[in-house]
């Protein structure tokens, strides 16, 4: 006859529960099958009579735990649905997914979102705080907030959520940590502020212990939010094999990229990855800063003190708004014609070489290194401009000229000024600069990474070269337009300078005669072959020079070598 005893006094909990919201002490049995399992403790009513549905092996993309039902009667099958304490042990069931028990020493905000993104991952999280009471308020109930030494006897892998300050303080449980895996994820305020690194400094305090340095490139946000494209790779180094697979295996648990540095000497680089402050934007930044104030100077020489010098006359009210647009799309077109130098310089060195194997120079290889840089730069100096244009006819300087102009041409009865010239030339002018910019925002747009990978090699080459050759040639013509005539006036070159445009077409124009030079049919074939793994007889030469030692190696096998 079915016991129907234990049934009716879970009901009976349950309702005496939310008659009082407060946690309460009981006793709960439940009883299945002949086999009993008590629950007895200091029980919230929906911690007491929940249940948690592991989500499946490797399955980390699921919005968080999920409560899906309440069991009162125990029905649940044993297989899908496990029931948690606030403590974090199970009752009495075994963990269906294997997953190992992984402890947190340390309570802050890296600590929180690191365990959240470990439940939803199926794993069972132990965290060691010094004032776990205090502590368990900010982390989920199905978690084990306890002491340290606790926390470090329940896993086999230990990550120290602390600061190097704090190393010292783990020295009373040197002994618990015989054997395990520390995970040290400490950052620095300051590149290489210690002889030797953190994880370094760690595994000689714990000699004993396997230390890998792991997870310090990925912020809490991210941990908590989820791999971003920006930040999916995981850098791991550690000396020991087996632990340093654990790790790569729990990062890739976790929906990171892992990526295996090797020994624990690798830590120091490891630890300077966040330190870095836009590496790659230091040459392009200094280049763009450098011509901005090249030509600033320059327009402001020839349209400012010029002016003054010669007729006395104060063109100072044009520098905030007025000098600085000559100075944008001049920088602009300079930064793309740069951004496309670099490749004909590097297919001039494969012609002049006949291989494609000889290695660039080192400023060569930092320029090509540097050309999405330079091309966003060129984007942004040219949006700029487009701003700085719209607003030109809302100055009061503006307007005054605008009335003093009709004012001349009432005195002067003229009926028209109309000037079909000029008017197709101001047009021509403003449709090829808006197709301009156009081009370099469908530019800046794929070199989006999550756009990027939407893209073969193929598609991606067509934009980023084909394109963008055509978005230089039609600045070009951009700036050839609104010169116009005034590059051969003699009043144009004030102190025999050339204007700014004038100045500004010398490298855009260079790179459209290079390749030009490269479409040639006898020059392009040429260059085609070099980069299918063609090679000129002078580079097998100085292969063959160079291994003469080796004189019976056949000029192919010389070749791959």
């Amino acid at each position: 006859m079915p016991d129907y005893n234990g049934h009716v006094h879970i009901i009976l909990c349950f309702l005496v529960g939310f008659s009082q919201p407060q946690t309460w002490k009981g006793e709960i049995r439940r009883r299945k099958g002949g086999e009993g399992a008590d629950i007895v403790g200091n029980l919230s009513p929906l911690c007491a009579l929940g249940t948690y549905e592991r989500p499946p092996e490797g399955d980390c993309d699921e919005a968080g735990l999920r409560m899906d039902a309440i069991s009162m009667l125990g029905s649940s099958p044993l297989g899908t649905m496990e029931t948690f304490l606030p403590n974090g042990e199970k009752n009495g069931l075994k963990e269906r997914s294997g997953k190992p028990t992984v402890a947190i020493i340390g309570s802050g905000d890296f600590s929180k979102c690191l365990t959240i993104r470990l439940l939803r991952c199926g794993y069972r999280v132990a965290v060691g705080s010094r004032q776990p009471k205090r502590a368990a308020e900010f982390f989920p109930h199905v978690v084990d907030v306890t002491h340290q030494e606790d926390a470090v006897g329940k896993a086999g892998l230990v990550i120290l959520a602390i600061h190097r300050e704090h190393y010292a303080t783990l020295w009373g449980l040197k002994h618990l940590l015989v054997g395990k895996v520390l995970v040290d994820v400490s950052n620095n305020k300051r590149m290489n502020q210690y002889p030797e690194s953190n994880a370094e400094y760690l595994a000689s305090l714990f000699p004993e212990s396997h230390v890998v340095k792991g997870f310090n490139v990925i912020s809490a946000w991210a941990m908590q939010s989820g791999p971003k494209d920006a930040s999916r790779q995981v850098y791991v180094c550690g000396n020991s094999v087996e632990a340093r697979q654990q790790v790569l295996e729990l990062a890739r648990q976790l929906s990171f990229v892992p990526v295996d540095m090797g020994a624990l000497s690798s830590s120091r680089e490891i630890e300077n990855m966040p330190l870095h402050l836009f590496t790659p934007w230091k040459g392009p930044v200094l280049a763009a800063v450098s011509l901005s104030i090249l030509f600033f100077v320059y327009s402001f020489v020839r349209d400012i003190i010029h002016p003054y010098v010669r007729n006395q006359q104060s063109d100072f009210y044009k520098i905030p708004v007025e000098m600085v647009n000559k100075t944008l799309p001049v920088v602009a077109i300079t930064l793309l014609a740069l951004v496309y130098l670099a490749g004909l310089l590097a297919a001039a060195h494969q012609l002049y070489y006949s291989t494609k194997y000889r290695r660039f120079p080192r400023w060569l290889e930092d320029w090509l290194q540097s050309r999405k840089q330079l091309g966003l730069l060129s984007f942004f100096f040219a949006g700029v401009h487009v701003l700085y244009s719209l607003c030109l006819p809302m100055r009061r300087s503006e307007r005054y000229l605008l009335l003093n102009s009709a004012f001349q041409q009432v005195r002067a009865d003229v009926e028209s000024s109309w000037n079909e010239e000029e008017v197709w030339r101001v047009e021509m002018y403003l449709s090829f600069g808006i197709m301009s910019l156009g081009l370099l925002s469908l530019l800046a747009v794929t070199s989006i990474p999550s756009v990027n990978s939407a893209l073969n090699w193929r598609e991606f080459s067509f934009i980023q070269s084909t394109l963008g050759y055509i978005a230089l040639l039609i600045a070009t013509f951009h700036a050839l337009l609104f010169g116009w005539k005034r590059a051969f006036q003699p009043e144009s070159y004030r102190f025999y300078l050339p204007p700014s445009f004038t100045v500004a077409l010398v490298l855009p124009v260079t790179v459209i005669l290079g390749k030009m030079a490269l479409l040639l049919p006898c020059v392009g074939r040429r260059l085609r072959r070099i980069r299918r793994g063609w090679e000129g007889d002078q580079f097998r030469n100085d292969m063959s020079g160079s291994a003469s030692a080796a004189a019976h190696v056949s000029p192919e096998r010389v070749t791959i070598m």
